[in-house]
């Protein structure tokens, strides 16, 4: 059976796309970047593939604000393609910066449709700076595609507009997506409770501690935090500690990082 093939969205300041591509090849999927203009200009067909991953990064310099460049060229360009990739039963991924331009071009929190209206948004961190820490999260979906099986992650988050929030609507949006199953984590302290908005368990001040959320399918899937910098075990920050640990206590260590599932989840979907 052919490996599932993912499209791995590469332009102008976007950065992640070489460790994207990398996460769904180790997952046992075929990842292969691809420009934008590409897309736009027909020489490579988002149908030929079954996963669109927007990845992390500084997408045309973060101008006007997180992901709305691209967002914009999303929309504009590949609206209706995104739509029918994502209704033909596909899967996509907006990691980061690509979680700013899946919400920012109305595809998320929505059906997938790819000129749905803005309802959310992500925006400046509390705290008033860049983010990069290491976070805790917690599974709370049960329909999302990509967490199926994972109950906790801890996972490095490295960005200034992550505060998840519904703006001005009074949380009328964030109860419509508890209520549909569509958020996917949250950030949590090292026990596994709910951040509760303190700093730093919640990095960026996001409503309800929102760290992903997905479509009403559940296989669109948008979060903050990078799991494609935590494939391997060998990039946990304290990995040294605890293989030096293990080998004292006679203990195996594991080869992959919590970040990897993630892929796995998605390329295993396809088979």
């Amino acid at each position: 059976m052919a490996k599932p093939k993912a499209l791995v969205l590469t332009g102008y300041g976007i950065n992640c796309d070489r460790e994207t591509e990398h996460a769904f090849n180790v997952a046992g999927g075929e990842g292969r970047r691809v420009h934008i203009n590409d897309i736009i200009d027909g020489r490579e067909k988002l149908a030929d593939y079954q996963i669109l991953a927007v990845p992390g990064g500084f997408s045309y310099g973060d101008d006007i604000a997180s992901g709305r460049v691209l967002a914009n060229k999303l929309r504009t360009n590949l609206g209706e393609q995104v739509r029918a990739f994502i209704e033909k039963g596909n899967l996509a991924i907006g990691i980061c910066n690509g979680f700013q331009v899946l919400v920012k071009s109305g595809i998320l929190p929505g059906t997938g449709n790819g000129g749905a209206a803005q309802s959310v948004t992500l925006t400046f961190n509390e705290s008033g700076r860049y983010e990069d820490r290491w976070v805790h999260l917690s599974v709370r979906s049960d329909k999302c595609v990509f967490t199926r099986g994972i109950e906790r992650l801890y996972l490095p988050v490295a960005h200034g507009e992550g505060r998840f929030t519904d703006g001005r609507d009074n949380g009328r949006m964030i109860d419509e997506l508890k209520m549909n199953d569509q958020v996917v984590v949250v950030y949590c302290n090292e026990s596994g409770e709910e951040a509760g908005g303190v700093f730093p368990a919640n990095p960026n001040g996001s409503t309800a501690d929102i760290a992903g959320i997905c479509d009403a399918t559940g296989r669109v899937l948008g979060m903050m935090p990078h799991p494609e910098r935590f494939l391997h075990f060998t990039h946990h920050p304290n990995w040294t500690r605890a293989k030096a640990s293990a080998l004292r206590e006679g203990r195996a260590l594991p080869d992959e990082g919590e970040g990897l599932k993630i892929f796995q989840n998605a390329v295993s979907y396809f088979a």
